[in-house]
């Protein structure tokens, strides 16, 4: 009896390796992370236990190689004689009923290792790991320190032959943005966050893998006011703009020297007081075209004039970006600034797309599910079509990409405006527009 209740005992105990094991494995470091903040005990050790996984699982083999010999010891002496005694009290020859009691004892002890020592605790563990490991980490950390000369054995060793085949030394763990997205889809299904949470972290992760360049309004858009105009022309163009800033040049929209209050020079005219251009230009921030969009951000946040000029590496104007720009890259266009704009992806009726030349290339390779490559040059669809096939289209040019062709459909003079986008796999016919993305 006694010896059963120790073989029980191993296998009990092998099973806490076995859960400690996965659980630590397992557990995310931020979830970690926050329940230390939140004062969970044990959730610093299972840190400190993934902060060195090398020796983490030595110590498990450790523990569950000495539990294995302790138990195939006791259990083949102290069973295997008495269940060949047992089988030869049945009628047995003595030659046979020693062999078959030793294996049934041996077939006994593994399927309780396996089922109460390896399976049920692994499939606890996953059910919650986090917590389980705050539990389980103490003991761990201390049975580390014990078997401390055997652990570094075998840790040491295992880096040695990591070594002899070239491996590369352990790295923790990164979240990418693809795993990322699978998370948030994940908590999406889950019922975590709904719909419009999910849109709204998409657009903030295509936000911070973007630079000004996929943001700004280029020049040839740029709605500007020319100081060297005459007064009556000025007054007239502060009366029909529709835009609260305008950036300020004299004569030449490449010659951009600050940014006129429109709403505060209405003011003073209406009160009869002189214009006076020139000193009611406002500095503006000057930004590369390369800085990225939430430096960008940043630097609009602290400025005096919520606009800032962009200009190239060769200190070319290339147009304006805005706090509206910013937030349209993370919610989409608003209706009352794009009203005579079309949108930016139409899906038809029969799974095509018609996608505009300015859609950023992140939005299209989301909408159509398509890989781009991590550097890339261009920002808009246009600019991906230009770089693919190397020279300025003609309507009706085709570019195959992903299972999807792309076909040029409306040139505006030398800018592509207009893409259709069919599946390879699929007829195209005409159909009503069925979806729209502003």
């Amino acid at each position: 009896m006694n010896e059963f209740l120790i073989v029980l005992a191993l296998i009990l105990l092998n099973g806490l390796f076995a859960l400690s094991e996965l659980a630590v494995i397992s557990s995310r470091r931020s979830r970690l992370r926050a329940m230390m903040m939140r004062g969970y005990r044990g959730a610093e050790s299972a840190l400190e236990l993934l902060s060195s996984p090398g020796r983490f699982l030595s110590a498990v083999q450790v523990g569950i190689t000495l539990i294995s010999i302790l138990n195939g010891t006791i259990s083949g002496d102290a069973f295997g004689h008495h269940a060949g005694r047992f089988l030869e009290l049945t009628g047995l020859p003595t030659g046979f009923s020693t062999p078959l009691g030793y294996g049934f004892v041996v077939l006994a002890i593994t399927y309780l290792s396996v089922t109460i020592g390896e399976l049920v605790p692994k499939n606890l563990a996953l059910r919650d790991p986090e917590r389980i490991a705050c539990a389980v980490a103490p003991f761990m950390v201390r049975f580390s320190a014990v078997a401390a000369p055997l652990v570094w054995v075998l840790d040491a060793s295992t880096r040695q032959i990591f070594r002899l085949f070239g491996q590369l030394p352990e790295r923790e763990s990164r979240v990418t943005d693809e795993e990322l997205k699978a998370l948030i889809a994940e908590a999406e299904t889950a019922g975590v966050i709904d719909p419009g949470e999910r849109e709204m972290i998409a657009g903030v992760m295509r936000l911070a893998d973007r630079t000004v360049t996929g943001l700004i309004t280029p020049r040839t858009e740029v709605d500007w006011i020319d100081l060297s105009a005459s007064d009556v022309e000025l007054r007239e163009r502060l009366i029909t703009t529709r835009h609260s800033l305008l950036p300020a040049a004299e004569s030449s929209a490449g010659d951009m020297i600050g940014v006129v209050d429109t709403r505060q020079m209405l003011l003073r005219m209406l009160a009869g007081k002189a214009l006076d251009f020139p000193s009611r230009v406002q500095k503006a921030p000057i930004v590369p075209e390369s800085m990225t969009a939430l430096d960008a951000l940043r630097l609009l946040r602290d400025a005096e004039v919520p606009m800032a000029l962009v200009h190239d590496e060769y200190g070319h104007f290339e147009g304006i970006v805005t706090p509206a720009d910013m937030l349209e890259a993370v919610v989409g266009a608003f209706k009352s600034d794009s009203a005579d704009e079309a949108p930016l992806a139409t899906e038809r009726g029969d799974g095509s797309w018609l996608l505009s030349g300015r859609m950023p290339v992140d939005l299209m390779a989301e909408v159509l599910d398509l890989a781009l490559p991590e550097k890339r040059n261009y920002q808009t669809l246009a600019g991906y079509i230009l770089s693919e096939i190397q020279h300025l289209p003609k309507t009706g040019e085709q570019l195959a990409c992903d299972g999807w062709c792309l076909e040029v459909v409306d040139l505006d003079g030398r800018r592509i405006d207009k893409v259709l986008a069919t599946r390879r796999n699929r007829t195209r016919r005409a159909a009503l527009p069925h979806t729209a993305l502003e």
